[in-house]
């Protein structure tokens, strides 16, 4: 009676990516890396400009609202 012997495998872990796997294990999270940045150069690049003035403006007027309605009500009693 021949017995075979059982060949152990082991599953593969990231200690035993071999050549190529690194590079597509570190693809995606550098390709993320990547886009966020520019998403965040995109965003500071386009604060302020020629809206800007304007922006501020609007919230100056509401700030100014709010604060006329607080002291018009203080005023009265209310």
């Amino acid at each position: 009676m021949v017995h075979a012997t059982p060949t152990l495998t082991r599953p593969p872990t990231l200690a035993t990516l071999d050549g190529m796997d690194y590079v597509s294990a570190l693809v995606p999270p550098v390709v993320m890396a990547v886009f966020f940045t520019g998403l965040i150069v995109t965003i500071v690049k386009t604060q302020g400009g020629a809206n800007k003035a304007k922006e501020d403006a609007v919230v100056d007027a509401a700030l100014a609202r709010a604060e006329s309605a607080r002291q018009a009500s203080r005023d009265t009693g209310a």
